[in-house]
């Protein structure tokens, strides 16, 4: 039996239509994932189907008794409140009755009370209460609060970001919900928290609805794609990846599909301004026909552009970006930064990864020299022009117009020598003409963040520092933004959270190992990831201990080979003359299969491959994993004949 039946469903902002008579069931049991671009409506349907907003037309059917937690983008909690009564209170009329039964018990104890009155009021609340099985609810809360990392009696007020987006969801799922609607769980959670969160929606049996632009965390989790585009609701069951090879074939069949259209209309709009004659003997049904593929033609809602990244890096900074050289600091009795070295050249990309409150912020400050260490010594380079991404947004007037956010006093913009009207400049990122003058308030988190990074790019910098820029963007501006990034000939500091942002952009790693100690990696999150679960692999047999799910999977996929290299590297022996001539012959084989891959890449990516059989996909597909493994052990075997 369906959870949700959504029928004929219109809902508007202004003159935008957000759904438009659209349709969508959900069943037992899916995990569902709602993806779009950002202002599309994806929360405001989110929220209508977790009963917190309406449609404006249509039928929204939920079945008899259905349990939902449903956690906001942005959650809302008064900060008076300690963690315990926040999670409580997500129980809804329970929550009441416990608060009015906890309330009689303390009057209970109070000089002057009518104690007679106070007690039948106690059973009358303890019998309701029993009916509702509310004891078990406040059990579950203490358990969730437990199972989240919280302090059950600290104030809300006092919790960071990502605390708070913990205790929604430990509000949302104390009432052991059979539905769970997720607006971006993962913004403010650090890499450990997502990944446990992955887990444990993956080993639960609630249905789910989620928001997300979490490209791993969605392919994870996911068993259904569905796309709010242009007022319809698209269905793609499957992984992530599956629908990005539907997504393009269904594109260039609209491509088509609309070019024949207009060649059509083209035709028989010539047809009607002929001359007298052929005016005298018109078809009136051709007339009729032509007005109403004009209606059509009129109602026809195009694909909304691409935005159009920009960056000017400025002048070159001096080749020596920063040199920290035994550098600590501490913050009363907690030691934030315990004697890190390191030296940043220009051009490098560099991602801070680390678990919330280890001092990504603070390491980045002693970077920079904004701030000065307890010891050691920072070096900063020249001619060292800085940009910051603020995560809190914190550089938005939330009264400013968008004009004034991105050329205050000014109708233009200059990047790189050239001038473009601040109009035109905010159409590059997606800002219709009629909404440059709008105030800040009325954006959605994703356009924040897109007007945060169009007042970024008018700027030039040759040091980009980007605090969690990935939160609330949609997909496409991510792989967008990714492109950007690679390309851009400045240094790069990325804090974030996103392990396939962190992935496709940064080429070393700087990484929080705890008690105040930090260590740089070569590569992005995975290749760190990978280190860690090695370095736990060859550690944990000395210890006797058991293996984790993960250093298992890196063991499995390293194989009986790397440890034998790891083995022989040890030794530190001189390379045979076989091996040499191996080494010397690495590079080439690694270029062959990175080309092979580029070329299948690109074959898969064409939607013509998906009309015929689809053997030739599947083939393609499994060759494609046959050269990651391959190109994996080449370097495995590479970084072991060089070590």
């Amino acid at each position: 039996m369906p959870y949700i039946i959504l029928t004929d469903a219109s809902l508007a902002f202004g003159h935008v239509p957000l759904l438009d008579h659209a349709d969508f069931q959900l069943d037992a049991g899916e995990r569902v994932a709602l993806i779009g671009r950002n202002g599309t409506g994806k929360s405001s349907l989110l929220a209508a189907l977790a009963g917190c907003g309406g449609l404006d037309d249509g039928k929204l059917w939920l079945q008899p008794g259905l349990r939902i937690g449903y956690v906001p983008q942005e959650p809302p909690f008064a900060a008076g409140q300690t963690v315990f009564e926040a999670v409580v209170a997500g129980m809804g009329e329970v929550s009441r009755l416990l608060g009015e039964y906890h309330t009689v018990s303390h009057a209970l104890g109070e000089a002057g009370a009518d104690e007679d009155e106070l007690l039948q009021r106690m059973h009358t609340l303890q019998t309701e209460l029993e009916a509702r099985q509310a004891w078990s609810f406040e059990a579950q809360a203490e358990r969730v609060i437990q199972r989240f990392s919280l302090d059950a009696e600290r104030l809300v007020g006092t919790l960071s970001g990502g605390q708070k987006k913990r205790l929604a969801l430990a509000q949302a799922l104390a009432v052991s919900p059979d539905l769970l609607l997720l607006d971006e769980p993962t913004n403010h959670l650090d890499v450990a928290a997502i990944e446990w969160l992955e887990e444990m929606l993956l080993h639960s049996t609630m249905t789910l609805v989620l928001i997300t632009h979490d490209r791993r965390f969605l392919e994870r989790v996911a068993t259904r794609i569905v796309e709010l585009d242009r007022g319809r609701l698209l269905s793609c069951p499957g992984s992530f990846a599956e629908y990005q090879a539907r997504k393009e074939a269904m594109l260039h069949d609209e491509a088509l599909a609309n070019a024949r259209f207009d060649k059509f209309l083209a035709q028989e709009e010539v047809w009607i301004r002929q001359g007298i004659k052929a005016r005298r003997t018109r078809n009136e049904g051709r007339v009729l026909r032509l007005e109403r593929l004009r209606r059509e033609r009129q109602a026809r809602r195009e694909r909304q552009g691409k935005v159009e990244l920009t960056l000017d890096a400025g002048d070159r900074s001096g080749k020596l970006v920063a040199a920290l050289e035994g550098v600590g600091k501490r913050f009363a009795d907690k030691c934030v930064v315990r004697d890190f070295s390191c030296r940043v050249q220009r051009g490098d990309k560099i991602g801070i990864i680390g678990p919330n409150g280890a001092g990504k912020t603070t390491l980045l400050r002693l970077i920079l020299g904004e701030l000065a260490p307890d010891t050691g010594r920072v070096i900063v380079g020249t001619k060292v022009q800085v940009a910051y991404f603020d995560q809190f947004r914190s550089q938005l007037d939330e009264q400013a117009t968008l004009i004034d956010i991105i050329s205050p006093g000014s109708d233009f913009v200059e990047i790189g020598n050239q001038k473009k009207h601040v109009i035109s400049y905010l159409g590059d990122f997606l800002f219709a003409p009629q909404r440059a003058r709008s105030l800040v308030s009325s954006l959605s988190g994703g356009e924040r963040n897109r007007l945060l990074l169009a007042r970024l790019f008018a700027r030039p910098a040759n040091v980009l520092v980007l605090d969690e820029p990935t939160n609330d963007l949609d997909i496409e501006t991510l792989e967008l933004l990714e492109e950007l990034l690679q390309d851009y000939p400045g240094t790069l500091f990325l804090v974030s959270h996103d392990r396939a942002f962190l992935d496709n952009v940064v080429t070393q790693t700087i990484a929080a190992e705890g008690d105040g100690i930090w260590r740089e990696y070569a590569g992005g999150y995975q290749d760190w990831a990978d280190h860690q679960a090695t370095r736990q692999r060859d550690e944990v047999p000395a210890m006797g201990g058991l293996r984790s799910r993960d250093t298992q999977t890196a063991a499995t996929r390293a194989g009986d080979g790397s440890r034998k290299v790891v083995t022989r590297s040890a030794a530190g022996g001189r390379l045979t003359w076989k091996e040499a001539q191996e080494l010397a012959a690495l590079p080439d084989r690694i270029a062959g299969l990175e080309a092979e891959q580029k070329r299948i890449g690109e074959r898969l990516a064409d939607p013509a491959l998906y009309q015929s059989p689809p053997q030739e996909a599947q083939s393609l597909a499994v060759r494609l994993h046959a050269i990651d493994e391959e190109l994996l052990a080449l370097l495995e075997r590479w970084e072991a004949l060089e070590g």
